[in-house]
């Protein structure tokens, strides 16, 4: 009998529980577009009041909730500060300037906060001006946790640092907080303290809480007209999405262990390290990033022994624990990558 790999590739490969398949199919729902769904409404009022907003709007993806977020504080041409490697300019298939029509600006990260992490010092180093011949800056957005560099917590101090400086300057905060549920485990912040400077917040239902699918945009009430027409405009507009709603709202209710995915994710990078990998730094959430020579070459062979791994790009791997890997299996994954890891004169680093 086959035994399945282990899928490290990502959070968002796992299935919904079988209780959650049960809440999604005693949904009480109607036609969102109206208005008229009550699971829907449930799901973005309990979740605004969680981030400390005044109105929440649900969503297909992340990508989407962002999207719509550049859109409200964004005109075309303005200029957007972001983090090293943000999601916003490496996975969102180049929306940013498809459909806001905004320009990214990448913040470099001190060397006291390390990649993808930014401050208001840092934040003033790349400011030049709003001169009639700069684009204007309208935006400061924050990555929570910060996906390629290992899902690292952007610290409470620097988030607040930097909402200051935008303050100052006057542009406005948006917190996409596709992992913020890891950030808030891993710190013991409740979320709404981690994401409280921020004016708009996205939130991800499908990593880490293990929905199948599902977003959602917090922001104040004044704006939420112009969110709902946004969001028609993306092709976001549901009907009777109380059944996916449904999945959401379980899973924020029926938290996942997700302090348990962090100490997996530990056992695992310990144990990688002392095979001889070469490993940027520990892991602060569910991800782990370590370094090899052939990125594709050590996915290929890692699937092939039964672990499913993510290539960043042609040196650095990244695996992420999740609610669907239960010891037995963070166990397995870790004896095939240590045999197949430098000390056993394989993969050098």
């Amino acid at each position: 009998m086959s035994v399945s790999p282990v899928d490290l590739r990502s959070d968002t490969v796992t299935r919904p529980t079988d209780a959650m398949r049960a809440a999604m199919a005693a949904a009480d729902v109607g036609d969102d577009a109206y208005g008229e769904d009550p699971t829907v409404r449930a799901l973005e009022e309990r979740c605004a009041a969680l981030l400390g907003k005044e109105s929440g709007l649900f969503v297909p993806s992340g990508t989407m909730a962002n999207q719509i977020a550049l859109q409200l504080h964004c005109r075309p041409g303005d200029l957007v500060f972001v983090g090293e490697d943000a999601h916003l300019g490496r996975y969102e298939a180049g929306a940013a300037s498809a459909f806001a029509g905004v320009q990214l600006e990448t913040v470099p990260a001190p060397a006291s906060l390390g990649p993808g992490l930014f401050d208001g010092e840092a934040l003033a180093g790349v400011y030049r001006g709003a001169w009639h011949d700069q684009p204007p800056p309208s935006l400061v957005a924050l990555e929570q946790t910060h996906n390629l560099s290992g899902g690292r917590v952007f610290p409470p101090a620097a988030v607040a640092r930097a909402a200051a400086w935008a303050r100052y300057m006057g542009l406005a905060v948006h917190v996409d907080g596709a992992r913020l549920w890891n950030a808030a485990v891993a710190t013991g912040h409740a979320e709404s303290e981690l994401v409280s400077p921020a004016d708009t917040v996205s939130v991800c239902f499908s990593k880490g809480l293990g929905a199948p699918v599902g977003s959602l945009l917090a922001f104040p009430a004044a704006r939420r007209e112009e969110a709902l027409r946004l969001r028609r405009r993306m092709g976001g507009s549901l009907r009777q999405a109380g059944i996916v709603a449904a999945a959401a709202l379980h899973a924020l209710e029926e938290r996942p262990d997700l302090a348990q995915d962090h100490r997996h994710a530990a056992e695992l990078a310990s144990a990688l390290v002392d095979a001889g990998y070469a490993m940027p730094r520990p892991p602060e959430t569910n991800m782990v990033v370590f370094e090899v020579e052939d990125a594709a070459g050590c996915g290929v062979a890692a699937e092939r022994a039964g672990v499913r791994v993510g290539a960043l790009d042609a040196r650095r791997i990244r695996a992420v624990t999740h609610r669907d890997l239960g010891g037995a299996e963070i166990a397995r994954a870790r004896e095939i990558l240590v045999r197949l890891g430098p000390a056993a004169g394989n993969e050098p680093a």
